[in-house]
């Protein structure tokens, strides 16, 4: 079974995250949740990165406010795939600063990031990366983005 993770800096970010959760289970993929600080926990934050390619793992989303560094420094000790959700937090600089320190990665430790409190779009990719080796993921996805050109074209016609 294929399995995703979805790590967060507190429970704050849930209300963000909980979007990332909701559609992989709705493309019927295991979801591990797990609250992992790279300020409060950094012991946890290195064992979890470094062993959750052992634990079944193919694919990890860290979402992260403030100074954001739970996804880079989960892409720094894991050899999976990172996607970094910024979380626009209360401690915040309008979001700006969260987006720019998941994207702003050097050379050698790649994080996909997504937009701003983007979760969804982190839980659609995480399918995505999955699907190019698992054709039932892939062939969900498909039927996704059918479901989404379907209600595109159903409110075209309500505008007519």
């Amino acid at each position: 079974m294929q399995k995703v993770a979805v790590i967060m800096g507190s429970k704050s970010d849930l209300p963000v995250m909980q979007d990332a959760i909701d559609i992989l289970k709705e493309f019927k993929i295991d979801v591990e949740v797990d609250i992992v600080s790279a300020h409060r926990t950094p012991e946890k934050l290195f064992d979890f990165s470094k062993n959750a390619h052992t634990s079944g793992i193919n694919v990890i989303i860290a979402g992260a406010g403030g100074a954001a560094h739970l996804p880079g420094m989960v892409a720094s000790l894991s050899p999976l795939p990172v996607i970094g959700v910024p979380v626009k937090s209360s401690n915040s600089i309008d979001g700006w600063d969260s987006v720019l320190s998941i994207l702003q990665m050097p050379g050698g430790v790649p994080v996909a990031t997504v937009a701003l409190n983007g979760a969804k779009n982190a839980g659609i990719l995480a399918a995505q990366i999955i699907g190019a080796t698992d054709k039932t993921i892939q062939n969900t996805i498909i039927a996704y983005k059918e479901s989404l050109k379907a209600k595109v074209i159903e409110s075209s016609k309500e505008l007519k």
